[in-house]
């Protein structure tokens, strides 16, 4: 089913039991009109579409009262400046992750990822039962933002690269392109980081500027090309165990907001957070089929990669908490919520996942 039929029929989606009871709470509001900002282009259909999809359910929630016209980045603001613009009240709204202004605030990679972190499904429980979200709103209330959680896109793969990876010197001086937190550890590892926007990592590649690069997962990937140019599709991508992308709102704005569209923003972020991922399990394993058909060779990082990366993870977090207070307060909390789901996942899920993959 495509995406725009299934926003569009009438008995699927968490909103839509709401969406289609008598717009009553909203008969004598006002019509409220916002500009939401996005930090993706439209190409990136699953991601950009968690903010059409938000848009379309409060306008039928409301009865046309609450509109939102989503922008894919750079329409209105570079994608990377979202929070900037939604800060300063250029736009009502933006979709975005936070791992994107970590240079504000390294705390802030824990409202979407840090590596070696917690899978989409952990970092659900954190956020709405763990005490994630009220953590992470004390720190945006600092930025005149209040954030809800907004799509995952699950675990990552960890990149197409031109060569084999058979131990961790082999990262020795490869040209990476991965930004953020992972390419800070990568460096650490002796790889070489480079930050590029998707449109140029192909001719990147193409030309030898890269050894490797990383986007997203199957889905994704497949739609730029880079299994034409490098075989080796490596997994898993550590750095990115279950991101959480997020909707940003100009505080004063939604102090301003009547209360049944304040209920109905946050239902509307509630669906488009669980139809992200639901979309991405959907579709990823059909892409990567395709892939493997066309000669993509599945690897996974050797064991010393894994283990290196995840010391220095831990380490760079212990250094930061040491200088940062307000990162320290989530990371303790964090840490010790990381730790009771690994135990919990490991009894589990982890053991049904491997039974049912080793069965015959």
């Amino acid at each position: 089913m495509q995406r725009r039929a299934f926003l569009k029929s009438a008995g699927a989606g968490l909103g839509l039991a709401a969406a289609s009871l008598p717009p009553r709470a909203f008969a004598d509001g006002p019509v409220v009109k916002w500009r939401l900002a996005s930090s993706y282009p439209k190409s990136l259909d699953v991601i950009y579409g968690a903010a059409e999809l938000l848009a379309q359910r409060l306008h039928r929630i409301s009865g046309g009262k609450f509109q939102i016209r989503v922008f894919a980045g750079g329409d209105l603001v570079p994608g990377m400046q979202v929070m900037d613009a939604v800060q300063n009240g250029t736009v009502e709204c933006g979709h975005t992750a936070s791992y994107y202004y970590v240079g504000k605030n390294m705390a802030f990679a824990f409202d979407c990822a840090v590596p070696f972190g917690l899978t989409a499904r952990q970092q659900n429980a954190w956020m709405y039962f763990g005490g994630g979200i009220a953590a992470m709103r004390e720190l945006f209330r600092q930025y005149n933002i209040i954030q809800f959680p907004g799509g995952n896109t699950g675990a990552q793969m960890g990149g197409w690269f031109r060569k084999e990876i058979r131990s961790l010197a082999d990262l020795k001086g490869l040209k990476f392109r991965i930004p953020g937190i992972g390419g800070q550890i990568l460096a650490m590892l002796g790889a070489v980081p480079q930050t590029l926007v998707g449109t140029d990592i192909y001719p990147s590649l193409e030309r030898g500027a890269l050894d490797a690069a990383e986007w997203v997962g199957p889905y994704d990937d497949e739609k730029l090309g880079f299994h034409k140019i490098a075989k080796n599709y490596y997994y898993p991508g550590w750095w990115e165990g279950g991101p959480q992308l997020s909707f940003y709102v100009n505080l004063a704005k939604w102090n301003q907001l009547p209360d049944p569209y304040k209920a109905a923003f946050e239902a509307a972020c509630a669906e488009a957070n669980v139809i992200m991922t639901a979309e991405y399990d959907f579709k990823n394993p059909q892409a990567l089929m395709r892939l493997v058909r066309q000669g993509v060779k599945l690897r996974a990082f050797p064991r010393d990669v894994m283990d290196a990366g995840r010391k220095a993870a831990f380490a760079m977090y212990d250094e930061e908490a040491r200088r940062n207070p307000f990162f320290a307060r989530i990371y303790g909390d964090w840490k010790k919520f990381r730790e009771v789901e690994l135990q919990w996942f490991k009894i589990a899920e982890a053991s049904y996942a491997n039974y049912l993959h080793y069965a015959k």
